[in-house]
């Protein structure tokens, strides 16, 4: 069994962790500039863009050249792209992991996750998406500063702003649509591009990230918590693997209504008043390291489902009160002994800018 990691960016530990799966052939990678995790796998794709129409075509005839019958995306933007083309992927014999189209827009639209929520009863902060609501829920004393303004379609903690007053509310609006259509955020957000921005209540507490495993009927199985100690861009650095109990009541509400297949991963804050959902991403989440560190092998769980083998609780073992921290390691892409493709060079170069 051969597997595709789309959009694998950094995240050389994810081709790492299948490559070291009983069961699995070769592990590939994909993504439009050459990086650290195409060096790891086995062989690699370097993309179009994901809104170029020949980005889904690369894919599968990359996946029919390489006997990959399984795909797995690792980006927020890609999700939807790959979920609104699945019947192109099965109709190639290829499994697309992942949640369906519907489920991808509420997890990748924050307007749609706080609908998703307050429809089924789940706690959240308080959250409108446009100036003038929120303007007349202060006004009213609906809600009050600090607000949390960010991105409808925002991802990777990018143009957050802490709002204190007014005149910030104002400004802090202007300069986070600035920032959205002046990058990759643009093309989700341009399907909203009259309300591109949320504001939220501020919830002060405790930061958890939990993976919530279904089956790949939609199925839910188990939930595997974490506290975010410390972030850094927009991911988990520093965490503690913690009791799940307290979550699971909400999960497998959250799972139930989402059918999604495989992981997704979902944010929330913890305080005295109770647990409030933020966020939700349906694939490998950048604190699922964690969850693998602490005994919760995904990628094995995977791997079995699809040769069909039986479910393996040892792989769901989860050991808490851990304190995990990522580290960065250097790593040499290129030996000058050896001739080297420095557009892959240039292509690292320019993501580790953006980044």
């Amino acid at each position: 069994m051969n597997v595709l990691l789309t959009t694998a960016g950094r995240r050389s530990y994810i081709v790492d962790y299948f490559k070291q799966c009983n069961g699995v052939g070769k592990v590939y990678a994909a993504n439009s500039a050459y990086t650290i995790a195409l060096q790891r796998a086995d062989g690699y794709l370097i993309t179009p863009l994901i809104y170029d129409d020949e980005y889904i075509p690369a894919i599968i005839n990359y996946c029919k050249e390489n006997d990959i019958c399984v795909v797995l995306s690792l980006f927020d933007v890609d999700l939807l792209v790959l979920a609104k083309h699945r019947n192109d992927f099965e109709q190639a014999n290829i499994r697309l992991i992942l949640a369906s189209k519907e489920f991808v827009e509420v997890c990748n639209d924050k307007w749609k996750t706080y609908e998703f929520l307050i429809q089924n009863g789940l706690p959240s902060p308080k959250t409108y998406n446009n100036l003038l609501a929120v303007t007349e829920a202060i006004n009213n004393g609906d809600i009050s500063f600090p607000l949390i303004l960010k991105p409808r379609w925002g991802m990777a903690s990018l143009s957050i702003y802490r709002v204190e007053n007014m005149n910030e509310l104002k400004v802090l609006t202007q300069k986070c649509k600035r920032e959205i259509f002046s990058s990759y955020l643009k093309y989700e957000s341009g399907m909203t591009k009259d309300f591109p921005i949320i504001y939220q209540e501020l919830i002060s507490g405790e930061e958890y990230g939990l993976d919530v495993l279904n089956d790949l009927d939609g199925n839910y199985i188990k939930t595997f918590a974490k506290q975010k100690v410390t972030m850094r861009s927009g991911e988990t650095d520093l965490g503690r693997t913690t009791a799940s109990k307290p979550f699971e009541s909400y999960t497998k509400q959250i799972a139930a209504h989402s059918h999604h297949e495989g992981l997704l991963s979902v944010d929330c804050i913890k305080n005295d008043n109770g647990i409030f959902f933020i966020e939700f991403n349906c694939r490998i989440s950048g604190h699922y390291p964690l969850s693998y560190l602490a005994g919760f092998n995904y990628p094995q769980i995977v791997v079995d489902w699809i040769n069909g083998r039986e479910f393996n609780k040892e792989n769901i073992q989860f050991q808490e009160e851990l304190y995990i921290i990522k580290d960065l390691v250097p790593t040499v892409l290129n030996n000058p002994n050896i001739r080297c493709n420095m557009n892959r060079i240039d292509g690292l170069i320019k993501l580790s800018r953006m980044v």
